[in-house]
């Protein structure tokens, strides 16, 4: 039987860490003097490359854990506090560290491919979303069909991202950074509360394994 609960949260979870609307601001910065068929070309590349970058992650994510040894448990701790960092900036209306940093922001303004670094990689799929699927692919569910709902948020995500960006300079003109600065906020405390899951989770699978409860 399908496990819609897993499910939503999972598609909820990519959603708000790959955080469609928070690209805009950025976006527009960096396509400002663009023409419109090169901001087009651009959306393309960034939502292609975040695409393949997620899907990669998602289907060989668990050949990683074996290669490094390490184990789901710790995965879901890690990931969870990398989430709950990122979530916490959020909130307060700042870019994450963990997508972009500033001397890539400077260097990405000198560059024209711009598309698929940094927009698609790592603004859109940040080390952040990459833990998320690879966190939610290791997850044991009662139906192998459950982890398509991970693939279906990457998919959601992209296409709400080819949307965002799309229609940046309207949404950037009617919503304003004040109004971007709070979506992203709100997308920032589900993500901070997520991650808070994560570590539980990770903590209750780490004391099974090593015997400490039934």
């Amino acid at each position: 039987m399908v496990d819609l609960a897993f499910g939503l949260t999972a598609m909820a979870s990519i959603f708000a860490i790959v955080d469609p609307i928070g690209a805009v601001p950025f976006f527009s910065a960096l396509t400002e003097d663009y023409s419109p068929e090169d901001k087009r070309g651009v959306i393309q590349k960034s939502c292609l490359a975040a695409l393949v970058a997620l899907l990669v992650f998602g289907l060989v994510g668990q050949w990683i854990f074996i290669a490094f040894s390490i184990t789901v448990p710790a995965f879901q701790i890690a990931g969870g506090i990398l989430l709950f960092s990122v979530g916490f900036e959020m909130l307060h209306g700042e870019r994450p560290r963990t997508k972009t940093t500033d001397k890539e922001h400077q260097e990405a303004l000198e560059r024209q491919a711009v598309g698929v670094v940094p927009l698609g990689i790592p603004l859109l799929a940040g080390p952040g979303a990459i833990s998320t699927v690879m966190v939610y692919m290791s997850h044991e569910t009662s139906s192998p069909f459950d982890k398509l709902f991970v693939f279906a948020g990457i998919l959601v995500s992209i296409l709400a991202s080819y949307a965002a960006l799309s229609y940046a300079d309207r949404i950037f003109k009617r919503i304003g950074r004040t109004g971007t600065l709070a979506i992203s906020r709100i997308l920032g405390l589900l993500l901070a509360a997520i991650a808070v899951q994560f570590v539980i989770n990770g903590v209750i699978a780490a004391a099974r394994l090593n015997g400490l409860l039934g």
